[in-house]
């Protein structure tokens, strides 16, 4: 009977779009388990969703298994090693934690190929190929991996909260498509950035608004990838896009967290750029310093954990791709609609961090991608006769959702006060030496090098300049006035 009632949905569905055009949410619904997971989902209101840049699992959380973590997380084991021309690259401590623009790795398709070939053994063999200058090629930084010390608010989060140490991202390919997955459940046919990177994929965020959920994407700047994403939409969009941070606005991502009126699914994006926005990126894209990063995340975690809704809340902390840094897991197969045999396997695994007060366990070896995001808000938000959810294809279909990481019975307690002013003066602290570097550097009178924009700037600039342009005026002008001005907030759906 089941059955018989998500045919006949999915066929009115299917009527649906053909009648409203393409700015509606496809037709269909699939069917959805209903069981102690899918309860401890509804226990959580709020979804926040912080996804950075290029970094892999091994790369920023495999060090927890060198030191005593207290579980079998699987991550890096000394004498790990990649072997190239007959000499082996071991994994080794970083100690700077901002890399030179030379040393971001190649991450397109054919080089992922090659990373993961051999168990993952040709991760230093791709990275020393692909140097444009030998001069980087040297120490081979993709072996590289940043600890605790480096990274003190993820050690604080993993040692907390969850870890989840089989997230793939979705394809072994560049940014665009892992985020395309991450909003849209599928590629668009490549797996490396179109140019402009500007897609026509129906997103998620549909769905939320057929079912009268609310939402946000918050960013940094006038632009936000929801827009490259789904460029079809965009009209429907410019009231739920809000600036991350602003004096000028009621509604940003801090007012609307103290006032805890977040919406049901908030995105945050990070400052992929530092021209024609605020100084200072901080998504943790080679060459960005990972202690921006880490400042990002605190900021975002310590605004959530000191609101009012902080125990209905699951915040996602990942990354979009590994960026060519070593991983050891090999990347397994995947469901996918995508009749091309390279989308039928996930990309290597990515730092994934899960916070709630309602986690039930601390180090998930669940299979997760960025579907799982997907899966999650349609579960929680856009259920239908609590057993069908929309069906945004077989990648959304086959992922498993978050809420089988959560336990209703389950309350962490609220961090305490002087834990959270300890990160904040650790991270200071890195702060104050930077501006004494950059103090010193200008008392010798050296002229800066100017700004060299990484691959992925000029493809963020590139999608971010195609679609303002595409704008009429008064698009442009809605576009300004939602990033600008004060707004009120729908009540999220409870």
């Amino acid at each position: 009977m089941r059955a018989v009632r998500a045919a006949l949905l999915h066929f009115l569905g299917l009527l649906r779009s053909l009648f409203r055009g393409s700015a509606e949410p496809p037709g269909g619904f699939v069917e959805i388990a209903i069981d102690d997971s899918l309860a401890a989902l509804d226990e959580i209101e709020h979804v926040v969703v912080l996804m950075l840049e290029n970094r892999s699992f091994d790369h920023l959380l495999g060090y927890l298994s060198l030191e005593p973590f207290g579980s079998d997380l699987d991550g890096l084991e000394s004498g790990m090693a990649n072997t190239y021309e007959g000499r082996s690259h071991p994994i080794f401590r970083l100690t700077e934690t901002a890399l030179e623009k030379a040393q971001d790795p190649c991450h397109s398709g054919a080089c992922v190929d090659e990373q993961v070939a051999d168990a993952n053994g040709g991760f230093a063999a791709n990275y020393i190929r692909t140097r444009g200058d030998p001069e980087f090629a040297e120490p081979v930084v993709v072996m590289g991996y940043y600890d605790g010390d480096q990274l003190p608010v993820y050690d604080f989060l993993a040692r907390r909260f969850c870890v989840c140490d089989r997230w793939f991202c979705p394809v072994r390919g560049a940014t665009f498509p892992n985020r395309l997955y991450a909003v849209a459940g599928r590629a668009a046919g490549s797996r490396d950035n179109a140019s402009p990177p500007v897609y026509h994929l129906p997103s998620f965020v549909r769905h939320l608004d057929a079912a009268r959920a609310t939402w946000r994407w918050y960013t940094h700047e006038i632009f936000a990838t929801i827009w490259a994403v789904d460029r079809d939409y965009l009209p429907k969009t410019f009231d739920n896009v809000r600036p991350f941070s602003s004096p000028f606005s009621f509604d940003d991502f801090f007012s609307a967290a103290q006032a805890g009126t977040l919406p049901n699914v908030a995105w945050i994006d990070p400052n992929f750029v530092d021209v024609g926005g605020p100084v200072g990126s901080n998504d943790d894209h080679p060459p960005s310093d990972v202690r921006a990063g880490q400042e990002l995340v605190l900021r975002v975690f310590n605004a959530l954990v000191r609101g009012p809704a902080w125990e209905r809340t699951l915040l996602i902390v990942t990354y979009d791709e590994h960026g060519g840094f070593f991983d050891h897991v090999p990347p397994p197969a995947a469901a996918d609609d995508d009749s091309h045999s390279e989308f039928h396997a996930y990309g290597p695994r990515v730092p994934a961090l899960v916070v709630s007060p309602r986690l039930g366990t601390r180090v998930s070896h669940e299979v997760f991608d960025h579907t799982s995001i997907i899966k999650t808000c349609l579960a929680r938000f856009c259920r239908r006769d609590d057993t069908l959810i929309p069906d945004m294809g077989a990648r959304v279909r086959a992922a498993n959702h978050l809420g089988v990481l959560l336990d209703r019975d389950v309350k962490i307690a609220r961090p305490d006060d002087a834990s959270l002013e300890e990160l904040a003066s650790a991270l200071g602290r890195w702060r104050a030496d930077a501006l004494r570097a950059e103090v010193e550097i200008q008392g010798e009178a050296v002229a800066p090098e100017p700004a060299v924009l990484t691959d992925f700037q000029e493809d963020y600039i590139a999608a971010r300049e195609a679609v303002l342009n595409s704008l009429t005026p008064e698009e442009r002008a809605r576009a300004a006035v939602a990033l600008a001005a004060p707004s009120t907030t729908p009540n999220p759906r409870r």
